[in-house]
């Protein structure tokens, strides 16, 4: 059974700085990403693998090349309707978490679809806050929580939406290697669970071997692709 393409980028090149300085981060990479996979870029510090999550995701846009994700060209649309995208249609996690202090845990989750003017239902926020193990966290604050249930915020945060694709860069580079193990295996529940896919910047090895598809970065270029055995 064919699988169906979710994001398509074609010959995507992202430079830096001019002249002398000028760095080409990304240099004509083209990818697919696909319903309920998750896809891992690996590669040295400096590849460009976070530059290419942040393209694929909306957060910056490429000198030339396209991206398509669910039908819509992103790399045509104006800065507004790409704003919306990354809020409706795509759920970020970082290495820092990036939780508001201010906010406990029920409310950084909601945080998205507050910022779209909605209101979320009691039920799905009960939902995701059991799916990521945190319902007895609900009311707590970021400083009475530890880093592994910070990160399963963020998570529960970028999927309250429910998104086609999550983006993940580093979510493990604060953690120890159980937590670690943990948090890979939140993301595998929530691709089975919700079919979304995720597409994990990581520079550890063993995080990568859990994912179905490793992809390898050297100066800005895809050097290898392989397909994990099952």
């Amino acid at each position: 059974m064919e699988k169906e393409i979710i994001i398509s980028a074609h010959d995507l090149v992202k430079t830096f700085g001019k002249g002398a300085n000028k760095v080409t981060a990304v240099d004509g990479v083209s990818l697919d990403v696909c319903k309920g996979e998750m896809v891992a870029v690996t590669g040295q510090s400096g590849s460009g693998k976070s530059t290419l999550m942040n393209l694929l995701g909306g957060l910056d846009k490429p000198d030339s090349g396209s991206i398509t994700a669910l039908g819509e060209e992103l790399t045509a649309v104006k800065d507004t309707r790409l704003a919306e995208y990354r809020r409706r249609k795509s759920g970020f996690v970082f290495q820092f978490y990036n939780l508001i202090p201010v906010l406990n845990v029920e409310e950084n989750i909601a945080l998205p679809i507050h910022l779209d003017g909605k209101r979320l239902p009691k039920k799905e926020l009960d939902d995701v806050l059991e799916l990521l193990g945190l319902s007895e966290r609900r009311y707590h604050f970021a400083n009475q929580l530890s880093g592994g249930q910070q990160q399963r915020v963020s998570i529960a945060r970028a999927i309250i939406n429910k998104p086609p694709c999550i983006f993940a860069d580093e979510p493990t580079g604060n953690l120890d290697s159980k937590n670690s193990r943990e948090i890979i295996s939140l993301f595998k529940r929530v691709i089975a669970e919700t079919g979304t896919a995720v597409v994990l910047v990581t520079h550890d090895g063993s995080i990568a071997a859990e994912a179905d598809r490793v992809i390898t970065m050297q100066d800005g270029k895809i050097i290898s692709e392989r397909v994990r055995s099952f």
